[in-house]
């Protein structure tokens, strides 16, 4: 009787169970139905990726119908805003790339899924769904019916918690004890010791030994077993084949051993190696855990909120420092950190960062406002429901909408490497144990064994990502906050840097102010400072806090135009404040100022401007000169050419300075220097600059005690750094030396190990030891260097 695999999921069939359709073999109805499924929304490239990569679908008739409840769906959605619905589900079967592929296009398969990303470590995929249109029982029970059933615990939902896989803690406790017992007992075999009672009892030890080795063999090493498998069956050839072939090599040939009566085998370095692997494999996993915690949750963006205290202050706070119950003030622009309730009138939102869709959504008071929303308009105020979440934060920053697509070099690398090298390995070990067969057995067996065990590149493949993410914790430690690794790489290949000018190499915390005009009374000084409170541009937050305080009053229309100016309603006079062109004011005027300027109308009538002797940032002189060595240096701004004299006096003489920009020239201007073949850095405050942040190879945001976010950048900068973006620039570079010189490191380590292991002067349980030895010594090693290169260039 014939047997064969199944087209979806690959168990084995046998002739008389077999379920044919479109010539292909099914193992059962569902797999079978699921081909069905794939077929007829054209997504049978799904089988392309890998060979039969599915999980045969379980019938979940009336699991889940609890979806159904309102109460259980608003713990389970991280979003709902009208008919848009966000939720985060734990798909435990993704193990391919056929998975991911097939579940980011799960918009193909069902109408009203408008976008699905998945987090492959996390086995998680975040689907984005129309509520009117599906819901979510129906979304969990396609994913049940092509072999990707969800695990939904409402337990997990309320208190956050992950049910944690113990599995390799206990595979490793278990390992250890055989290794630990096996080595105790194999004692007097390695002394050759001649005792009457060891002689007599030496069968019966051995055999101890053998059934100790078993749950090591069996339920410790299970998981190279499965890997290897799989990896052959879909025609692949991973690091887990030679571990695998290695250990059951050794183990049958000790066994071979006791049966035959020929020694004790090698029982106690196979259980070592078993023992030293999981270690190796244990501390791999701690480390990329440290790595992903400091990135998430260590005060990742240095952004404040306004908070309104007890007395009715206004107070500037990072974001985690705010708590259920607080009052916060979000300014036109402004991101929503927190979940809370709407206190003002009204308000316009654009959820644009969470959702991809840019339509504001009208709020009213006591209506419910989502964190990752936008305030457009006049100020609006808020209490705080829930604390902010910077994983989140992360979360958004990170959104796929915002993503550019860039290049991984290393990965490539990586990946070329290992392509190759499993094959070249097993080619190796063939070739020395058929070198020492006809010498000696015991010599073979142990060079067959050693080759495929101290070869492993582990090492290898985590250079790249232990680098760029001890970069990463180093760089937000000094406040210089990356999207992801990536930007490292990017940061590295940059040959041209374009600064935006107003309140990036302008500091908006000291500026010279000075008033020419009609006299403002203190009535439309209170409308003036209450426009001026709504607004993140950095000359308005000047002017704000350089005008006296004074009451609040509402603000009953407000339109902020970018690049240009304010108008707003307040005490049913209308409030003009912006430049020049935007207030119709004669340009002679402007020019006779000479500086950066904002002018006031109100109700139609023009009173004058205040006009900004503008504070550059502490160090900027001594930063352009030394970047104008390495780096082309521009300098864009949306004001007049009245600085233009002061910049040329401080600037290096090779700075091209332009003027009069809009935003949308601000893109032009980086896209044209694109096309050139320059790889361009673009350095803004986020606000007028997020189309040129987008544009730019490598966006760079300056963030300076206000809550503009900006998903178009790549980094974000605290201000008070402004001065050390060389020494940023330059880390960076070292990242990838870094990188080059671990895998000369990693490479070297492999043909050392090998030159000793096919002469045969490397024992396996040695192999097993250095194996994660090897691991430790790159993450040492980058640890080191990293450390070593910051602290350097520090200096």
């Amino acid at each position: 009787m014939s047997e064969q695999g199944c087209f979806h999921c690959g168990l084995t069939i046998s002739k008389d169970e077999e379920i044919n359709f479109d010539e292909k073999k099914f193992c059962c109805k569902g797999c079978k139905t699921v081909y069905e499924i794939f077929s007829v929304h054209n997504l049978t490239s799904y089988y392309d990726f890998e060979k039969a990569p599915g999980a045969t679908p379980q019938d979940i008739q009336g699991k889940y119908d609890f979806l159904e409840n309102e109460a259980i769906l608003s713990k389970l959605l991280e979003f709902q805003e009208g008919n848009t619905a966000i939720v985060s589900l734990s798909i435990p079967h993704i193990h391919c790339s056929s998975c991911i592929w097939i579940l980011e296009n799960l918009n193909r398969m069902q109408p009203g899924i408008s976008n699905s990303q998945v987090n492959f470590p996390d086995k998680k995929v975040r689907i984005t769904f129309n509520s009117e249109l599906v819901s979510l029982k129906t979304i969990v029970y396609l994913l049940s019916s092509i072999g990707y059933e969800p695990y939904i615990s409402l337990e997990n939902y309320e208190t956050g918690k992950n049910n944690v896989d113990r599995s390799l803690t206990y595979k490793l406790g278990v390992a250890f004890f055989c290794f630990g017992n096996i080595m105790l007992l194999s004692f007097p075999e390695y002394f050759e010791i001649k005792e009457f009672w060891l002689d007599n009892y030496k069968p019966f030890f051995r055999v101890l030994i053998l059934i100790l080795s078993l749950p090591s063999f069996l339920y410790s090493a299970s998981g190279y077993y499965v890997s290897a498998y799989k990896s052959i069956k879909a025609g692949m050839l991973n690091i887990d084949i030679p571990i695998a072939l290695g250990i059951i090599v050794m183990f049958i040939r000790s066994t071979f051993d006791i049966v035959m009566d020929y020694g004790s085998g090698f029982f106690d370095s196979l259980t070592g190696l078993v023992f030293f692997m999981l270690l190796g494999k244990m501390f791999q996993i701690k480390t990329y855990s440290f790595l992903s915690f400091e990135r998430d949750f260590k005060s990742y963006f240095p952004i404040a909120v306004t908070r309104i205290d007890a007395d009715g202050s206004e107070e500037s706070v990072p974001v985690y420092d705010i708590v259920e119950g607080n009052r916060l003030i979000i300014r036109n622009q402004e991101l929503i950190p927190v979940d809370g309730i709407l206190i003002s009138e009204k308000a316009e939102i654009d959820y644009s960062f969470v959702t991809g869709e840019a339509i504001p959504i009208t709020k009213k008071s006591g209506d419910r406002v989502f964190a990752g929303g936008k305030q457009i308009g006049k100020v609006i105020e808020m209490e705080v429901l829930h604390s902010v979440s910077q994983s989140y934060l992360t979360q958004l920053w990170s959104n796929e909408i915002f993503q550019k697509k860039v290049l991984q070099q290393h990965k490539t690398i990586t990946d070329t490497i290992s392509r190759y090298f499993t094959p070249l390995l097993l080619l190796i070990a063939i070739a020395g144990f058929g070198y020492w067969i006809a010498i000696d057995a015991n010599i073979a067996f142990n060079v067959f064994t050693a080759v495929l065990i101290v070869a492993c590149p582990c090492a290898l493949a985590l250079t790249a990502p232990f680098t760029f993410g001890n970069i990463l914790r180093i760089l937000g430690k000094q406040k210089f906050y990356l999207k992801n690794a990536l930007v490292i790489e990017q940061l590295a290949k940059v040959d041209t840097i374009v600064f935006d000018k107003t309140g990036t190499i302008t500091t908006s915390k000291k500026a010279n102010i000075k008033y020419d005009g009609k006299l403002i009374s203190e009535e439309n000084n209170v409308l003036i400072k209450n426009v001026l409170r709504a607004s993140n541009h950095p000359l308005c937050r000047m002017l704000y806090d350089f005008l006296p305080e004074n009451k609040k009053t509402k603000i009953d229309d407000f339109c902020e135009i970018t690049g240009k100016g304010i108008q707003a309603s307040v005490a049913n006079k209308t409030v003009r404040i912006g430049s020049a062109v935007f207030l119709d004011v004669p340009v002679s005027e402007e020019t006779q100022a000479g500086k950066t300027s904002l002018h006031i109308e109100i109700d139609g009538i023009y009173y004058g401007r205040f006009t900004f002797q503008n504070q550059y940032r502490e160090g900027l002189e001594k930063l352009f000169l030394a970047l104008s060595k390495k780096y082309q240096i521009k300098v864009l701004s949306g004001d007049n050419d009245g600085e233009r004299a002061n910049l040329e006096a401080i600037l290096p003489e090779n700075t091209e300075l332009v003027f009069n920009q809009k935003p949308e020239q601000k893109l032009e201007f980086i896209k044209q220097l694109q096309e050139k073949g320059q790889n361009v850095m673009m350095v803004g405050d986020g606000l007028n600059d997020a189309g040129a942040l987008v544009q730019s190879n490598i966006g760079v945001s300056i963030s300076e005690n206000v809550n503009v976010f900006s998903p178009a950048c790549d980094a974000i900068l605290d201000a008070s750094e402004f001065a050390r973006l060389g020494y940023f620039l330059k880390l960076s570079k070292k990242s990838i030396l870094i990188i080059k010189m671990s895998f000369a490191l990693s490479l070297l380590y492999n043909i050392v190990g090998l030159s000793f292991a096919v002469t045969g002067n490397l024992l396996p349980l040695v192999a097993a030891i250095i194996m994660p030895l090897s691991t430790i010594t790159i993450v040492g090693f980058v640890t080191f260097a990293t450390n070593y290169f910051s602290a350097k260039n520090l200096r």
